[in-house]
């Protein structure tokens, strides 16, 4: 099961540095580049999407099924699985919201920075005609 969480580890990552890149003020020359690599990323990257949901289940799946840990009713070393087990879900689940926050982020900006681009050319063809 590790594998599938380094997969979407790399896919937060991508998704967060392109998303960087967009905005950084000063790439003005790249940023048009930058555009249609990230407008023809974003289709398979919405496989994210459901990768997260199966993942966000399977998460669902291992607490209900978990066995509890209340008390003197087990050993400190089962204690200590149970602890770590809890904590690692937390973190996977924390890795499923900033994988869909920054595909949420990425196809929104990417839009914005579509629709300035197209206001800008507008702008120039009405300065072009005066």
């Amino acid at each position: 099961m590790a594998l599938e969480w380094v997969v979407l580890g790399y896919a937060a990552a991508a998704e967060a540095i392109m998303v960087l890149l967009l905005t950084i003020p000063g790439l003005d020359g790249l940023r048009k580049g930058l555009v249609t690599v990230t407008r023809n990323l974003l289709k398979p990257f919405l496989s994210v999407v459901p990768f997260c949901l199966f993942l966000l289940m399977d998460i669902y799946w291992k607490y209900e099924t978990r066995p509890s840990c209340d008390g003197d009713s087990c050993t400190p070393s089962e204690y200590l699985r149970h602890q770590k087990s809890i904590m690692k879900s937390q973190r996977n689940a924390l890795l499923i919201a900033a994988a869909l926050i920054f595909y949420w982020l990425l196809y929104t900006v990417t839009h914005l920075v579509v629709r300035i681009e197209q206001l800008n050319q507008r702008v120039e063809r009405l300065k072009n005609r005066d």
